[in-house]
């Protein structure tokens, strides 16, 4: 048995997926952007008229990324210290995986309650951002 969540502060998805979805006490989060509720507008980046990237601020996405992520795990009954697994998708590895890395330790100063990462880098999102996260958590 499972259970679709939505947040009413998290960004609209780009497709056909829910925010979350409740399995048992696992929560499922869909892949996290950096952009704001009820905007195109992506905090730290600057896009051409083509939509092709020509500026962005790595630490500005990080922080929005982790905000839409506790929107998220806050409508769907569970909180940000329930973080189990997150992995992380930067599409510029070596200039972003140190300011990542650094504002991470942030968000997650207890190494004994941190949870499980992967990063990892790929060419491209769905939409004009430098990060996304995917992320598990219990309920």
């Amino acid at each position: 048995m499972s259970e679709i969540i939505n947040s009413t502060q998290a960004p609209d998805p780009v497709g056909s997926y829910p925010h979350a979805r409740k399995v048992g006490n696992l929560l499922f989060l869909s892949g996290v952007g950096p952009r704001k509720k009820g905007s195109t507008e992506i905090p730290g980046v600057t896009i051409d008229e083509n939509k092709e990237i020509i500026a962005y601020n790595i630490e500005e996405q990080c922080h929005s990324v982790f905000s839409n992520v506790k929107h998220i795990l806050e409508a769907s009954g569970s909180r940000w210290e329930n973080l189990i697994d997150i992995t992380v998708y930067l599409t510029n590895m070596k200039d972003d995986f140190a300011v990542f890395n650094k504002i991470y330790a942030i968000y997650f100063p207890d190494k004994a309650t941190q949870p499980c990462r992967t990063t990892v880098e790929i060419n491209a999102l769905p939409t004009p951002i430098g990060i996304e996260l995917k992320c598990i958590a219990t309920i």
